[in-house]
């Protein structure tokens, strides 16, 4: 395929294990690409996940390097770009209350129906990101090493998020990270993430490049796929990083 225009990435699992901060290597090769073409980070993560896992990691660059990242919290219902001096929201579609609350009441029904809810959890298991409610099976802060191994099938989620979706038909129910599920509204995904910037930047589909994990059918990735967008399967950050560093060697620096 011709050089991209912008390289997207998938958060976790992508670029780091999930809700931990990225390598030293990935925030360094993130800069360099920076430097030759437009960079998109788009998660379901919440905003704060962005800046711990990402921002707060990344090496001393230049605000005109920093300008060609585009931040996209909750699948893109957040747009976070440069100003110049820090990023700041270009937008934020945000549930109202009502859509907030019967998400949450359903989520907690549901699970705890199901004998799904975790007595004791490692961090918050509902959480409210603004335009997005996540349920987190095990708690917000649990070790990757338990997310895997709470639900190797997938069945458990898909029961829960069967369940959920069926009291909250006017609200999207989908599956998350490996003990997650998502609430947003109807038609929120990473395809609507990625349409949101192709109309900001103006690039089309076709030349973008975008790496997920989860590009399989149904996988939380998949979305963008669909849409078109060239796509690359990791399986991990070194995986991501080997991509890189052959993807770098074929893009001329522009600053």
């Amino acid at each position: 395929m011709p050089a991209p225009k912008l390289v997207a990435f998938d958060l976790d699992d992508t670029l780091a294990p999930s809700k931990s901060p990225v390598d030293p290597r990935i925030a360094q090769l993130l800069v360099e690409l920076a430097e030759r073409v437009e960079v998109a980070i788009i998660s379901g993560g919440q905003w704060e996940q962005f800046r711990n896992q990402v921002l707060a990691h990344l090496p001393s660059t230049s605000a005109a390097v920093l300008d060609r990242m585009h931040l996209m919290p909750t699948c893109g219902t957040q747009y976070f770009r440069h100003d110049g001096s820090s990023f700041t929201a270009v937008y934020a579609d945000y549930l109202t209350d009502d859509e907030k609350e019967r998400a949450i009441a359903a989520l907690r029904s549901e699970a705890e129906r199901l004998g799904l809810w975790e007595s004791s959890p490692a961090g918050d298991v509902i959480e409210d990101r603004g335009s997005q409610i996540t349920f987190s099976a095990l708690g917000q802060q649990a070790a990757l090493a338990d997310k895997k191994a709470w639900d190797p099938t997938g069945a458990k989620k898909s029961a829960l998020r069967e369940a959920v979706a069926a009291l909250l038909p006017d609200l999207e129910v989908r599956s998350g990270g490996s003990t997650s599920i998502d609430i947003t509204r109807i038609g929120i995904d990473k395809a609507y993430g990625m349409t949101r910037l192709s109309e900001a930047t103006g690039i089309a589909f076709a030349d973008m490049l975008f790496y997920g994990d989860r590009l399989d059918e149904g996988g939380n990735d998949y979305p963008v796929l669909s849409l078109g967008v060239p796509a690359r399967a990791v399986e991990g950050w070194e995986d991501t990083a080997a991509h890189l560093d052959a993807l770098l060697l074929e893009l001329p620096v522009r600053v």
